[in-house]
């Protein structure tokens, strides 16, 4: 796949995007929910590798091709790694997968209800190092506690900053304003977002395409204005701690967004399972998450 279509795919494929990026200090969690626990390495080299030993797993089940999952998100280590004897990206585009690199290195403290992404002054390295190894685009996470305004513009314009220097070195960007699941405020601060990215996008309405990972809005259809707007490529949905069945049926009410899942995706799967369970397990999920990806259900009134 050339970049063109990686775009084509991600733009029209019925599918979705696997998240595969855990990182930090979410990788002990994550490889708890694998069934390794804390005591199973004993340096962060250790750690990370048995993550990578996760994902490769992952990446190589025959189950897990273009055919459903139309991207998947990678870790900066994990993009750096190699999978099945090659590097991660093309072992991902060698099965159709769209490969995508998390870029943001954590968030700042709470201000005016939200929590903006840390400095990352490594980036433009980081993205040429990307775009040489056939990555496709980016993902950058900040978030959204309470229905604050002026905390919620700052993400927008911190989210579109980046995304700037993102489209400068050839890259899609994904923005990944994140709203809790959990906020009190939660839908105000939908409508919030909605207006601000609304806002921006149509301040340079010929300007290039952005992908948007959401939040399940708390009212379905609330962002169907941004999955019909000419500057969004694609709408994606992360699960935000919902199990797989809460958030595919959450999901599905939402016309034109597709998952893009990492817990909901993985949380079935177990270390030492056999690999005829571990790719029963994971087809299943893919399956389920596919399914409410494609097939979209009306709301209840």
């Amino acid at each position: 796949m050339n970049t063109q279509d990686m775009t084509a795919k991600i733009a029209d494929g019925q599918g979705f995007i696997a998240a595969l990026d855990q990182s930090g200090g979410s990788t002990p969690k994550a490889l708890k929910g694998y069934g390794v626990e804390d005591g199973a390495w004993s340096s962060d080299e250790e750690m990370f590798g048995l993550i990578h030993q996760m994902r490769s797993r992952i990446i190589t089940s025959p189950c897990f091709t273009g055919e459903k999952v139309l991207g998947a998100i990678l870790f900066e280590r994990t993009m750096d790694g190699q999978v099945d004897g090659k590097p991660a990206p093309q072992a991902l585009i060698e099965r159709g997968v769209v490969p995508f690199i998390k870029i943001d290195k954590g968030l700042e403290d709470e201000a005016n209800g939200v929590q903006l992404m840390k400095p990352m002054p490594e980036l433009d390295t980081l993205l040429a190092r990307a775009k040489g190894l056939g990555v496709f685009g980016t993902k950058e996470r900040s978030v959204i506690n309470l229905a604050n305004k002026d905390g919620i513009a700052a993400i927008v314009s911190q989210q579109l900053a980046v995304a700037e220097q993102v489209i400068a070195a050839g890259l899609m960007p994904m923005l990944e304003p994140e709203i809790n699941i959990k906020s009190p405020e939660r839908a105000e601060a939908d409508l919030i977002l909605l207006d601000e990215l609304l806002a921006a996008l149509d301040d340079d309405a010929d300007g290039p395409q952005v992908m948007l990972k959401l939040s399940i809005p708390a009212v379905p259809g609330t962002f169907d204005p941004l999955v019909d707007h000419p500057r969004v490529l694609r709408v994606v949905a992360l699960s935000g701690g919902y199990a797989r069945p809460e958030a595919c049926a959450e999901l599905a009410k939402n016309r034109g967004m597709i998952a893009s899942f990492s817990r909901a995706l993985l949380e079935d799967l177990r270390a030492p399972m056999s690999d005829d369970d571990f790719d029963a397990s994971l087809g299943g999920a893919i399956d389920e998450i596919h399914a409410a990806s494609t097939t979209k259900t009306h709301a209840p009134a």
